[in-house]
């Protein structure tokens, strides 16, 4: 398990900030099945300028830690900081495991996982 660094402001902070209320929302509803959200491209645009950037992602994590390796996505990282802020979200991660994904297309998939083993 990795533990990333949540101590900077980056790009993506504000826009997970403003979506968390939404997303915790679908983390609790992921108990009734896998839940999905929309998002506009231009939300994500807007927030950084550079040119050809990768804004899939897919960010497993359990008890606020990401299982995989999210060194490459800004996007995750900010995520999984902006959960991590959240008591609730802390609260729901510590007993679950979940797989948040962000797709091509800007919907976040997010659903309930297996809980891993830890050896």
């Amino acid at each position: 398990m990795s533990n990333y660094s949540t101590t900077t402001t980056s790009h993506y902070t504000y826009l997970w900030s403003k979506y968390r209320p939404a997303i915790l929302k679908l983390m609790i509803d992921c108990a009734e099945g896998p839940q999905e959200y929309k998002f506009s491209n231009h939300e994500f645009g807007n927030l950084n300028l550079k040119k050809k950037v990768n804004y899939s992602f897919m960010l497993r994590v359990y008890q606020g830690r990401a299982l995989n390796n999210i060194k490459s996505s800004e996007v995750a990282q900010d995520l999984l900081g902006i959960l991590k802020q959240s008591p609730k979200a802390s609260e729901l991660m510590e007993d679950l495991a979940y797989e948040f994904r962000l797709d091509k297309d800007f919907v976040l998939h997010i659903s309930q996982e297996e809980v891993p083993e830890m050896s």
